[in-house]
């Protein structure tokens, strides 16, 4: 009998002290697992401020739900509030009125198209230590205007290496699957100083193309210009395409400009031939030729005489305090031809300074933002957003037991 007692005793003894064992165990584990789903964060930490009174005596998985929630409730805010200021910062300007450094690729429209690339062979295989550097231009060739074509040879190191154009030619390009006969015209380059080259045995061969001239005249659609070279004796190839467009969509007649609502409106006076909707742009520098903005006009317009007006703002005046006069530069525009190609009609296009403003004091120009019923429309719902983020977080503050 008293060992029986002596047996119950050590057994009773042992599971006493196994379950401290595995409670102290699970204490650790709980800690453990508490920390690793937050590490070093804290209410305090993450932006909400102490915890509020008798939170630290939730149960550990209500209170890491509860952190969880503050926290998702809080980045739900930041990117609700980031959203808000991010449109009404990218809408204080008209959208046919912006700044220029918002649009690096439309800064020179008319700057020459340049690429470097490895000499290629008959087969498409690059060439070794031979490069191909050559510029165009433009891409959009219209009415009578012409294409100029340069090519030179350099090596690896950008050394000039000896190039001879053995033969060079434009063609059509068939774009579509309908059989047509294909046009071919001569297209000579030159290093020789004369005509279209600037340099004689500079290197670089210039050559021209004028499509309505040349056998293009009836034929809208693509050209290929195709020379054949040798270049540190190899032999190889280089092309380039461009798009023939054989009527102009109108002309200009000149530019007037009128303050108008606190705005400089410039307005494009020309006669088109088809009425559809045409799109315009234009830049506008100080009188030190500092870049101010990018004008655009994107409208229903013709046939006949017709107006594009390009507006300047005056709170993009006013931010960028220009010095007058102001220039209008390189203007462009083109009909749009949806569901076709050539996918445009071109106007000429007016290169470098097309019209100089009056002097304005700073006083003539307004210094509101610009208001439509679609910018506030977006922002009340983006307010909306920032409301409920806001609600949210409020919610969460309080920790359910």
């Amino acid at each position: 009998m008293r060992q029986l007692r002596s047996w119950r005793w050590r057994a009773a003894l042992g599971i006493f002290g196994l379950a401290l064992v595995l409670g102290w165990y699970w204490l650790q584990e709980a800690t453990a697992q508490d920390q690793s789903s937050a590490p070093g964060l804290s209410p305090a930490a993450a932006g909400f401020g102490p915890l509020p009174p008798g939170a630290g005596g939730l149960p550990g998985n209500a209170d890491q739900a509860w952190r969880q929630r503050q926290l998702l409730a809080s980045q739900q805010l930041d990117r609700a509030e980031h959203v808000y200021r991010s449109y009404l910062e990218a809408t204080r300007f008209p959208p046919d009125s912006r700044p220029l450094e918002e649009h690096p690729d439309q800064a020179r429209p008319f700057a020459p198209v340049q690429d470097e690339a490895r000499l290629r062979d008959s087969a498409g295989r690059p060439v070794a230590g031979v490069r191909i550097r050559s510029t165009q231009d433009r891409v959009f060739v219209t009415g009578t205007e012409a294409v100029r074509f340069t090519i030179e040879a350099v090596d690896d190191e950008g050394r000039s290496v000896a190039l001879v154009v053995r033969r060079s030619f434009a063609q059509s390009v068939p774009d579509s699957k309908t059989l047509t006969t294909l046009v071919h015209a001569d297209v000579p380059f030159a290093d020789d100083g004369a005509g279209v080259d600037d340099v004689a045995g500079d290197g670089r061969h210039a050559a021209l193309l004028t499509p309505a001239t040349q056998g293009f005249a009836e034929r809208a659609g693509t050209i290929r210009v195709i020379a054949e070279v040798i270049a540190n004796g190899r032999q190889g190839g280089v092309a380039f395409d461009l798009v023939y467009l054989p009527e102009m969509a109108g002309s200009w007649s000149g530019v007037r400009e009128a303050l108008e609502n606190g705005a400089l409106n410039f307005y494009l006076q020309g006669q088109v031939r088809v009425a559809g909707r045409y799109v315009a742009s234009a830049r506008v520098q100080d009188a030190n030729g500092v870049p101010l903005a990018l004008l655009q006009f994107n409208d229903v317009a013709g046939p006949g005489q017709v107006e594009f007006r390009l507006p300047l703002a005056g709170l993009l005046v006013h931010e960028k305090s220009p010095a007058f006069p102001l220039r209008l530069v390189d203007v462009e525009a083109f009909l749009l031809k949806p569901d076709t190609f050539p996918d445009r009609s071109m106007m000429p296009r007016m290169a470098g300074v097309a019209h100089v403003s009056q002097r304005y004091s700073m006083e003539s120009f307004s210094t509101q933002e610009w208001q439509s019923e679609q910018r506030d429309r977006y922002l009340a719902e983006y307010q909306r957003d920032v409301t409920r983020a806001e609600d949210a977080v409020r919610a969460s503050m309080r920790p359910s037991r």
